[in-house]
């Protein structure tokens, strides 16, 4: 059944909530964006991760008692980072879901919006956007494999919205990296983790002109094509012809 919440009018006057995951959605497959936010059919739902939200929350406890004290936590001194976790009267809100660090962008008439998960305030005055990601791999993490393009913007476009929220902000972020082992001889009720800081530099020149097409591609009324590589486009096009196949078999008549 489709989905009516949310859905994107082309005639409205009124701006519309777009969430940093369905830009990034848009970026994956126009078409599949398009399907779900102007027709309110949305991809299958994912498995919830839940042990990344609790090594999340965590994190944020930890890093806030830091940030009470204004002292580095020891990863930042261990990474050589001079700066500490950043006190903001707008933190709690751009930390929250559904709401986040959010622009009334007029050129395309969205509000667009993303929820970070750490600001960090450097000496030099500028902040530093801070990313938690947890995994459990072997070997040590890195942020070198081609699906990991989406963590770099993710981390492009929350810069690109701080600095619209009137921050000053360093190029450079960071992911807290951490990495259940699986290299010790037992379970016993619990998961250790190796940690690490991982830098990236972000350049958000992108952002703008994405935020663009992606409102010149809902205002459209037509599907866009299906992209080649996208596994729900496959998915949804061979089902088809299979059904339609079937379906053929089922009601051809007999020959007399």
């Amino acid at each position: 059944m489709a989905r009516k919440r949310n859905l994107y009018d082309p005639k409205s006057t009124s701006l519309y909530r777009l969430s940093r995951t369905k830009l990034e959605n848009f970026l994956r497959c126009p078409r599949c964006f398009y399907l779900d936010r102007r027709l309110g059919v949305s991809q299958p739902p994912g498995f919830p991760f839940t042990l990344n939200s609790a090594v999340d929350e965590l994190l944020k406890r930890e890093f806030d008692g830091y940030r009470v004290r204004q002292e580095p936590h020891p990863l930042m001194q261990e990474a050589g980072i001079d700066a500490v976790p950043a006190e903001h009267p707008q933190l709690d809100t751009w930390r929250q879901n559904f709401k986040g660090v959010s622009v009334n962008h007029e050129a395309t008439g969205f509000t667009f919006f993303g929820a970070i998960d750490d600001l960090w305030l450097g000496r030099d005055g500028k902040y530093l956007v801070c990313d938690y990601k947890a995994t459990a791999k072997n070997g040590e993490v890195s942020l070198d494999a081609d699906w990991q393009i989406s963590y770099k913007r993710q981390m492009e476009i929350y810069q690109w919205l701080l600095r619209r929220n009137g921050l000053e902000v360093s190029d450079r972020g960071w992911f807290v990296y951490c990495n259940g082992r699986r290299d010790l001889a037992d379970f016993n009720e619990r998961i250790e983790f190796k940690v690490k800081l991982l830098p990236y530099d972000g350049n958000d020149d992108w952002v703008e002109g994405v935020l663009k097409d992606a409102a010149a591609t809902l205002h459209k009324d037509e599907l866009p094509e299906p992209e080649s590589d996208c596994e729900f486009c496959r998915y949804r096009r061979e089902a088809a012809e299979r059904e339609t196949g079937a379906l053929d078999q089922e009601y051809r008549m007999p020959e007399s």
